[in-house]
């Protein structure tokens, strides 16, 4: 079932020590949320273990940054991404999240962690309208293509930095 949270636009703030830790299988769905998740996004543990972690997507978050991020993880490589995320009443929290795949024994990938931190504000001054730029031109073509469309304005703007995609989200 898809997420029918309306967002209202009222931003809930982490403070500097809050950790959001949570796990999903490897098909994305929550198999674990520690209690600073919950809080945040306003979810009960029942309300969300077994739903796809996406319960918390914002729909002002491009699909680019999504399909970039699953495409590291799936390769085995850590990904940071700052993230908008929805909480259940509608308002909205920002984080930089960092996820990295849970190995079984023989190095089988079995899900995935993603902790997330409060971001720094200077962050957001620029990943907010290159994000409003992906989603832009996301949204100006058809499914098919939106998200080679969002992942070409983010490559262009990383490449006149001279910065690969980790070393543009870190130096921010």
């Amino acid at each position: 079932m898809k997420n029918r949270v309306i967002p209202n636009n009222q931003e809930v703030r982490l403070t500097d020590d809050s950790i959001i830790v949570s796990k999903t299988d490897v098909k994305g769905c929550l198999t674990y949320a520690n209690r600073a998740f919950m809080q945040i996004s306003g979810y009960k543990e029942s309300e969300i273990l077994g739903k796809q972690h996406n319960i918390v997507r914002h729909p002002d978050m491009p699909r680019a940054v999504f399909n970039l991020l699953w495409n590291d993880i799936k390769q085995g490589k850590e990904c940071f991404a700052y993230v908008k995320n929805l909480c259940k009443n509608g308002d909205y929290y920002w984080v930089l999240a960092n996820i990295t795949p849970d190995y079984e024994a023989g190095r089988r990938v079995c899900g995935y962690f993603s902790v997330r931190r409060k971001p720094k504000p200077e962050a957001l001054v620029s990943i907010i309208p290159l994000y409003q730029q992906m989603l832009a031109a996301e949204q100006a073509t058809n499914t098919k293509n939106a998200i080679a469309a969002g992942t070409e304005v983010l490559t262009t703007h990383i490449q006149t930095r001279k910065q690969d995609y980790e070393a543009f989200i870190l130096s921010l």
